[in-house]
Formats: structure tokens, sequence, C-alpha cells
């Protein structure tokens, strides 16, 4: 199968999981499902191109790294919309009162510009999937490395924020704990990680490099669109002064030694 016709079928694979996802959030009245689509679209887009492979171990390494990822990801997401449920994420509250008066068809559009994502970040997966060559080389086992942190990070900062609200029922208490007392978004920073690992992964193979835009697109999401703007916005409509004065002292993104507050 070359190149093209393998872009091509996934896109018309995405279309189609995306529409079944608009779908069922549209009869449900909960737009944010399309989070969950996003996390697993991608994994399934990853693994679509590489099992299609002729299976060399450097395959089932990158298979196995997407689909723990995805997964994972996408359980915790699917998690968080169920419990939130009816209530959406203020991103998408936000875009009703846009789009009102034609809510589903401007999401009918919304997941389907998300389907055409998803196939464009997972292309370092095509690039891997591509190269036949059987051995781990140096890349792909420092993307590993970078990957492990990234996951294995994002996983306690998001435990220590569930055991955080679990014990602190005040929405206007704010988590300073673990992670979080030295990054306003430790999980963020972790998946950011993630991503640099997979990219690191795919300059094992000829032309890897050509996926740089994948880790930047994430970066400049979870930096500057979907990521840490509406988190600061809605923190500090719940939390108030207290999220002000945590603002202060702790970095944004990266973990980094707290300020002192003047």
């Amino acid at each position: 199968m070359t190149v093209v016709v393998s872009i091509v079928l996934s896109c018309l694979l995405m279309v189609g999981f995306f529409f079944a996802i608009w779908e069922w959030a549209r009869r449900i009245d909960n737009y944010a499902l399309v989070d969950v689509g996003w996390a697993f679209g991608i994994g399934l887009t990853g693994l679509f191109w590489l099992l299609q492979s002729n299976g060399k171990p450097r395959h089932w390494v990158a298979a196995v790294m997407l689909a723990f990822w995805s997964f994972r990801l996408g359980g915790y997401l699917a998690k968080r919309v169920w419990k939130q449920h009816p209530r959406e994420d203020s991103r998408y509250e936000n875009l009703r009162e846009i789009w009102k008066g034609k809510v589903p068809s401007s999401f009918f559009w919304f997941f389907q510009v998300q389907a055409v994502s998803v196939v464009v970040l997972a292309m370092p997966f095509l690039v891997i999937a591509r190269d036949h060559s059987a051995s781990l080389g140096r890349f792909e086992m420092l993307g590993v490395v970078v990957w492990l942190l990234g996951i294995l990070g994002e996983g306690i900062a998001d435990a220590q924020m569930s055991r955080f609200k679990a014990k602190n029922g005040s929405p206007s208490a704010v988590c300073e704990e673990g992670f979080w007392k030295y990054s306003r978004h430790p999980n963020y920073f972790f998946e950011s990680l993630v991503w640099a690992g997979f990219y690191l992964f795919a300059c094992g193979s000829q032309w890897g490099w050509v996926s740089i835009h994948a880790p930047a697109i994430i970066v400049y999401l979870l930096l500057f669109v979907t990521g840490i703007p509406p988190a600061e916005k809605a923190a500090l409509q719940r939390k108030g002064d207290a999220y002000r004065r945590y603002q202060k002292t702790t970095s944004p993104f990266i973990p980094l030694p707290r300020r002192g507050v003047s």
C-alpha cells in the first residue's frame, strides 16, 4: 500500500469514526466527547499504519507505546466526561454560546476538523511503519526513555490531582502537592515529553525528522490554545485569589523551584 493510499484510507476511517462520535455526542448533548475521540483516534490511526508493516520489533515497540498512551489518555478523558455529565468542559460551553442557533451542525464540522488533525498528528507512526529495518537504534532507545518519563510523570500527576480532589471537597482549594508544587500544569508538561519521545523514535527512520510538526503542534496547543489558557481561566473563576497566589509562586509549565512572593 502506497503512502498516499494509506493516508487517504486513514482519513476516510477517521471521518467515519468522528461522525459516529459526533452522533453519540449529539444524542447525549455533550460535545466534550470529542476529546475522548481525539485520544483514541490518534491511537487507531497510528496502529492502522503500524499493523500494515512487516512486524519488525521496532514496529511492535512503537505500537505498544502508542496504544498505551492512547488508551490511558482516552480512558482518563472518558471517565472525566462521564463524571461531569451533563455539564460540559468550559471550552465547549463557550463554543455553544458562539454557535448559538446552529450548535449541532457547527460541532459536526468541528469534529471533522479533529478527524483530519488526528491523521496529521499521527504522522510519526507512518514514518516508523514505512521503515523496514528491524533493530532499535539510538534514536529509538532515546525515544522510549523520554516517552516512559512522560507517561510515568503524567500518570503520577493525574493521580496526585485525583487524590487531592478526593480529600478536598472545596472547589476553591488549590492543589500544591507533588508535581503540582512545582508546575501549575505538570500533566501538560509530561504530555509534551510523551510526544517528544514519539518524535525521537521516528527520527531513527529515514525522513523521521520531518514529523517535527507533531510535537510542535501539541506544545503549541498546550501552551496557547486548548491547554493552559482555558484551564487557567476556569481555575481563576473557581478559586479566585487562592489561584492568583499560586500563579505568583509556581511555574506554569516546566516544573521549577517555587518563586517567593514579594
